[in-house]
């Protein structure tokens, strides 16, 4: 398997002037909690029920923690910690500061390990990924599909190589 990308043109100008084009992941469907549920099931002695239960019990302990400015950290796979991004409300004073003048997400850091010269050797979910051109239509200006617009393809090299 491998993440399929599709080529597009930017709608803005950079500095020269030039709408340069960039790579788009293009996503070719979703899977659900029941789907993993049975996948982990198949690899353990637990049923697909077992599974699922666990899943759902793990994401509300989970939102209790974040909810309590903890990050949760699971090994192997990564980090997650909730992240207050300001809505560019900004306030002439601390005491005028409020958490509505922000956007509340979560963000999820890979779990890595590194080198001796600290450089990265693997990082959860993304080291091994192959990347491929997208065969489709061609668009110019990335649009509503999935993944943006065009499929003029590169090469198919792999970003994070």
């Amino acid at each position: 398997m491998a993440l399929i990308y599709k080529t597009i043109q930017s709608t803005l100008p950079n500095e020269e002037g030039q709408k340069l084009y960039h790579p788009r992941a293009v996503y070719t469907g979703n899977v659900d909690t029941t789907q993993i549920a049975r996948e982990v099931a198949a690899y353990s002695s637990l049923t697909t029920g077992d599974v699922k239960n666990t899943i759902d019990n793990l994401v509300t302990v989970m939102t209790t923690h974040l909810q309590a400015s903890e990050s949760v950290t699971l090994d192997g796979l990564g980090t997650f910690r909730l992240v207050m991004r300001s809505r560019g409300m900004g306030a002439a004073t601390a005491a005028e500061v409020t958490p509505t003048q922000a956007a509340l997400r979560v963000h999820f850091t890979p779990a890595s390990t590194r080198n001796q010269d600290r450089t990265v050797a693997t990082r959860s979910l993304l080291t091994g990924v192959k990347c491929v051109p997208w065969k489709g239509e061609t668009t110019s200006t990335g649009g509503s599909q999935p993944g943006g617009g065009g499929s003029q393809g590169g090469g198919g090299e792999d970003p994070l190589g």
